[in-house]
């Protein structure tokens, strides 16, 4: 018998917040369980495997993919991935809003959100990798993600400033196994 109960995560988002708003998010993705999938850390510099080498192929990709978003400061860690994405007018759904897009199909279709950027990044990521190995079931990522909200420029260079600096402080980071 089926435990809804059991089943049920917590949401680690802010209550209330609209996250297909435009705004700029600090992102943190960890694979699972934290295991150092993407590379290395050789002399303070960050050596990439196979896998991390396709977790940057598909970041990149993302930016061409998805219109309604722009990517800032991104580095890939061994087991983790930090990223400044943001959301350009995201949030209306009107078909004659300029935040909606048309496709070649001639359907309307809504800017991403934060979600959907995350989702169709580690689901890609997913995908190649598993290709890759020839492994269906290859776990790659940590369920969810973590975000923060960056709210002024203050927040934005400090934590633009530890995503250009992580690998040099490895040893010290809180992701370190």
């Amino acid at each position: 018998m089926n435990n809804l109960k059991n089943h049920h995560r917590k949401s680690i988002r802010l209550l209330g917040y609209d996250y297909s708003q435009a705004g700029l998010y600090f992102i943190t993705l960890c694979t699972h369980d934290r295991l150092p999938l993407f590379g290395s850390i050789i002399e303070r510099a960050m050596i990439f495997s196979e896998v991390g080498k396709i977790a940057q192929e598909e970041w990149q990709k993302t930016k061409t993919i998805r219109s309604h978003i722009v990517l800032h400061e991104f580095v890939i860690m061994p087991n983790h991935f930090h990223a400044i994405v943001e959301t350009v007018g995201a949030h209306c759904m009107r078909p004659d809003s300029p935040d909606i897009e048309q496709t070649k199909q001639g359907r309307v279709q809504r800017a991403p959100t934060l979600g959907d950027v995350v989702r169709g990044y580690k689901s890609a990521v997913t995908k190649r990798v598993r290709n890759l190995n020839g492994l269906p079931d290859f776990k790659i990522w940590q369920r969810n993600y973590y975000e923060h909200i960056i709210r002024n420029e203050t927040a934005y260079l400090k934590i633009a400033e530890y995503i250009q600096t992580n690998p040099q402080r490895w040893l010290e980071d809180t992701y370190y196994v």
